[in-house]
């Protein structure tokens, strides 16, 4: 990802990872992240604590295990990159939102062990470059069409 386009986040599962497939047949999983930010006040020195909510966007492979292994509440770690997508509602109004498209997505061991199964290799995952992008002529999230909210 040399775009200059990268974020990691730490941050707890929302909701459990939603698998769904394009028509295509593509795995996509879309799950809700938070992330807190905890910092001491220098004027009260007490510690004051923000949550940013983040919606995370998994493609094939990783969307399948995803969905498979991490649930609501799992703490987890994610790279990926930030993508911006529009579209318009019923009533013709326009909306977008900034989504994590992510590359890597894997169980935060600081408070938690985790047990590893390694999936033999499928069929058509190459693991290069574009393989967590959606497929081409394939709308963003499996299922919607530009006219349909996202979530």
């Amino acid at each position: 990802m040399a775009s200059g386009n990268t974020v990691e986040l730490i941050g707890n599962i929302t909701r459990d990872p939603e698998l769904r497939f394009t028509p295509s047949g593509a795995a996509v999983a879309t799950f809700g992240l938070a992330v807190n930010r905890r910092w001491r006040n220098q004027q009260t020195n007490e510690w004051e604590e923000a949550v940013s909510f983040f919606d995370v966007v998994c493609w094939r492979e990783m969307a399948e295990n995803v969905s498979e292994s991490l649930t609501k509440g799992t703490r987890v770690i994610v790279t990926g990159r930030l993508d911006q997508r529009s579209w318009e509602t019923d009533n013709g109004e326009k909306r977008s939102k900034v989504e994590v498209v992510a590359d890597e997505v894997g169980p935060s061991l600081r408070w938690a062990t985790a047990a590893i199964t390694r999936n033999e290799r499928r069929e058509g995952g190459t693991g290069g470059g574009g393989f967590n992008s959606p497929p081409p002529n394939e709308p963003p999230i499996g299922g919607y069409d530009d006219g349909e909210e996202p979530f």
